[in-house]
C-alpha cells in the first residue's frame, strides 16, 4: 500500500487519561463509560465513541462514491453508527457494529444497492473489521 494520508494519535493513561494527535486538532480526555465499570465522566469521550464517528463518516463517503459512480443523485444522505462492546464467552472483549443508513431522493431498493456497494467494495473500514466484527447495515 501506498499511503496517501497517515495520522498519529497518542494516548496516555488508557481509557481513563488523553487522547491527543500529533498536530493538536485532536485533544480530548477519556473516562471509561459506566457500564464498563468506570466513571464515565461527563465532557469526555472514550474509543468507542471515537470509532464510531470514523466509521459512520468513512462509510457515508463511501456511499456518496458509490452513488457518483452509479449516477445517482443525492438530496442528503447521513450515516449513524452504533458500536457496542462487550465480553465474549471466551472472557475477552468484542466489538459489534451496526450502520443506519439514511439516503434522501432516491427508492429503498437503490438505497440498498449503495449501501451494499459501500459495504462489500468500498469502505475501508468495512473491509478492516469484516469477518473479525459483526456489522449490521440497515436502510432507514
Amino acid at each position: 500500500m501506498n499511503a496517501q494520508y497517515t495520522t498519529t494519535v497518542t494516548s496516555s493513561g488508557g481509557r481513563q487519561g488523553h487522547v491527543r494527535s500529533k498536530d493538536g486538532v485532536l485533544d480530548l480526555p477519556l473516562s471509561m463509560p459506566k457500564e464498563l465499570g468506570g466513571p464515565g465522566r461527563p465532557g469526555t469521550t472514550n474509543p468507542e465513541q471515537l470509532f464510531a464517528a470514523g466509521y459512520a463518516a468513512c462509510f457515508e463517503n463511501a456511499i456518496l462514491r458509490a452513488a457518483r459512480e452509479r449516477k445517482v443523485k443525492l438530496a442528503g444522505s447521513s450515516v449513524t453508527a452504533t458500536v457496542g462492546i462487550g465480553r465474549r464467552e471466551d472472557g475477552f472483549f468484542h466489538l459489534e457494529i451496526a450502520l443506519a443508513v439514511d439516503l434522501d431522493g432516491v427508492d429503498r431498493a437503490e438505497a440498498e444497492a449503495l449501501a451494499r456497494a459501500a459495504h462489500e467494495g468500498i469502505c475501508p473500514y468495512s473491509r478492516a473489521v469484516r469477518g473479525n466484527v459483526k456489522v449490521a447495515v440497515r436502510v432507514e
